[in-house]
């Protein structure tokens, strides 16, 4: 798999150019100056570089110099037949203005590429872990294990449901792994971190001159995974008038490009995720009841970590190895005193956050084993004890069951946070209550809605 570095000071233009490049299977990293792009890469390492000529501080011709022999292909805004001559000189092997077509750079990109090779003729292997699934003891997520095989066997629209951070995205990759697609692209694109008026245009690309700024031609996302699968992340968020449209390719197999006249055919497998209650929102009208029933085809629902806890100790561990693989760091074992932490922690950011606490702790150990306070839990376990100590306090005074007061070993976390909320809701703010309960405010907002604590109203708040 070619390996292409973009060099750009403009984010936006570097994300275009890799949906781009991504359509056809090119890896892709990026670097936002030609400083950043030598000390972070290895540039023997690329096949090929794209680089912005004018760039702040050293320009592209200097990382031309650099990179070589590595073939850099310039692209600019500032075009003129003296920074063509120029950089051609210097020698990139490729010159492009911008704004450019999609086929215009994949051409050049591919006519680019043949040129690159070492001396004795062989091409450059590259060392890439292969991403494992963890394989539990959980008998919901063996359950699940079986039904992603099932799934994975038929081109069905899949629905994929759970909390954020629970692994939706791993569980579309591996459904389109063990496809028959497994061959095409997978295109990703998360609905809610795309601006509603962008939104359409992302999915079905539009013509040149569909609307002010549209220069030339572009491709959507449901064009650039013909043959392959569609993931679309987060789909409760996605504005109405999309889904219109959606519904249509759903229904028809046929897409229609913002601007154009006739419609094109496309084969893509569509897989959606969500971690709102999708009917919900259709009985409200919130989300459009003949859609939710044509991606409601086959469901997934992911268990959260906190469902799955006779595997959090051995998943942290399994991550503990792929994550210094994929870092190409000293690989280290949890300590036995980790893995009590990491069993006793609640996981609000599931299993997202534990892999992220493991791959903290393993950047910042420095013994032979990776400690609870190398992966930042120690503050966090005694910040729930404290919120634990008030709740039980207030509960005390507060609290009437009918029974006995529970003792501390008898009550569950869940049990802490809600009466903790219950407790202090009208004398705290929500920052104040988060810092207390030792969690983010995102997280506290999620756990109110999981376990139907609605926020105090103001009004009671200015009443006191």
């Amino acid at each position: 798999m070619p390996l292409i570095l973009l060099v750009d000071d403009e984010p936006s233009q570097r994300q275009a150019l890799r949906r781009v490049l991504e359509t056809r299977d090119y890896k892709v990293a990026e670097a936002s100056g030609v400083q950043e792009a030598e000390t972070q890469y290895n540039l023997a390492e690329f096949d090929l570089i794209v680089t912005e000529l004018k760039l702040a501080g050293a320009s592209g011709a200097e990382l031309i110099r650099s990179a070589s022999p590595v073939p850099v292909i310039v692209m600019t805004n500032y075009a003129s037949l003296r920074s063509a001559v120029d950089s051609m000189k210097a020698g990139a092997v490729d010159y492009l203005a911008k704004p450019c077509s999609d086929d215009d750079l994949l051409n050049v990109v591919a006519a680019a590429l043949p040129r690159q090779g070492r001396a004795d003729g062989t091409s450059k292997q590259y060392h890439q872990p292969t991403r494992q699934f963890f394989q539990g003891q959980c008998p919901t997520l063996r359950k699940l294990d079986e039904q992603i095989q099932k799934v994975a066997r038929t081109d069905s629209t899949v629905l994929i449901q759970g909390e954020t951070g629970t692994g939706k995205e791993l569980t579309a990759r591996r459904v389109h792994t063990l496809s028959r697609r497994n061959g095409r692209p997978l295109v990703s694109l998360n609905c809610a971190a795309i601006p509603e008026s962008l939104i359409e245009s992302e999915l079905f690309g539009y013509e040149k001159g569909a609307f002010t700024g549209a220069t030339s031609n572009r491709m959507g996302l449901i064009e650039a995974a013909n043959g392959g699968t569609l993931f679309l992340d987060e789909i409760g968020e996605l504005p109405q008038s999309a889904q219109a449209r959606l519904l249509r390719f759903i229904q028809e197999g046929e897409i229609r490009q913002i601007g154009a006249v006739s419609s094109k055919t496309v084969d893509v497998r569509l897989i959606c995720a969500t971690h709102r209650d999708l009917s919900a929102l259709a009985s409200r009208n919130e989300f459009r009841k003949d859609l939710f029933y044509r991606i409601n085809v086959l469901g997934l629902t992911i268990p959260p970590l906190r469902q799955r806890s006779v595997d959090i100790a051995s998943m942290a561990q399994w991550f503990a190895a792929t994550v210094a693989e994929k870092l190409g760091i000293q690989p280290r074992a949890l300590s036995e005193n980790a893995i009590n932490v990491v069993a006793q922690h609640p996981w609000p950011g599931n299993v997202r956050e534990l892999e992220h606490a493991v791959e903290r702790g393993l950047v910042m150990a420095e013994g032979e084993f990776v400690e609870a306070f190398d992966m930042g839990l120690t503050s966090i376990a005694a910040n729930n004890h404290d919120a634990s100590l008030s709740i039980v306090a207030g509960a005390t005074t507060e609290i009437d069951t009918g029974d006995p007061l529970a003792t501390d070993e008898e009550l569950s976390l869940e049990d802490y946070f809600m009466r903790f909320v219950l407790e202090h809701q009208d004398s705290m703010s929500e920052t104040q209550l988060a810092q207390k309960l030792g969690v983010s405010r995102k997280c506290l907002w999620e756990r109110r809605q999981r376990f139907g604590l609605p926020r105090s109203q103001p009004s009671k708040r200015g009443q006191r």
